[in-house]
């Protein structure tokens, strides 16, 4: 055999050795690394600053809509508040102007000339304001608390002596008031100053 024909690592002659082929080189199992993607220039950047941008305009929306209604709200609460003002002066002055009337007349009886006017017409005219003004005052929910010969009611009543009772059935019955109570509307204002009878067996 020629020796210049010869593969000096096998032996073999030049003209028999070829190189391996590449896919022949791949281990079984084992695939080629993919090459990465080129992203652009500037890509990624150019959608963070649009996506920042729509963030920000949904942001500002929000923002502009809680300050209208944060606006309102408080336009309202100074609207409701000088409403139920007005409404309270509204009643105020209806209830005054029944009293004009009372009014009037106890003017009347104040000026009178003690030496010309007898006691009896005194008394007849103040009898007459009073009904007026109780008249005027219940039209707008005055009620007299005045329980005479009624059981005790510890929230309407207020004890301020006690006497002893004939029979027991008038344990704790209202025996004479000192003072009338007076409710408005539910409410009580003042309560009825009484004596309460007691039963002691």
């Amino acid at each position: 055999m020629n020796e210049n024909n010869a593969n000096p690592k096998d032996g073999l002659p030049t003209d028999a050795y070829e190189p391996e082929d590449d896919a022949a080189s791949v281990v079984d199992g084992d695939e080629p690394e993919a090459t990465p993607t080129a992203t652009p220039p500037g890509g990624n950047d150019v959608a963070q600053l649009s996506q920042r941008r729509d963030w920000q305009r949904a942001l500002d929306e929000q923002r502009d809509k809680y300050l209208r209604l944060a606006a309102e709200y408080d336009n309202f609460r100074k609207r409701a508040a000088k409403e139920r003002q007005e409404a309270g002066w509204r009643a105020h002055a209806d209830m005054a102007r029944g009293l004009l009337d009372a009014l009037d007349d106890l003017a009347r009886f104040a000026h009178v000339d003690p030496a010309t006017v007898d006691a009896s017409t005194v008394v007849d005219g103040a009898a007459m304001v009073e009904r007026k003004l109780l008249k005027s005052l219940s039209g707008h929910g005055l009620e007299i608390v005045n329980p005479l010969d009624h059981p005790f009611d510890p929230a309407l009543h207020e004890a301020v002596a006690t006497e002893p009772a004939l029979s027991p059935e008038d344990d704790h019955m209202v025996a004479r008031v000192y003072q009338p109570g007076y409710v408005f509307n539910g409410q009580l204002l003042r309560p009825a100053r009484v004596v309460v009878k007691q039963w002691n067996g």
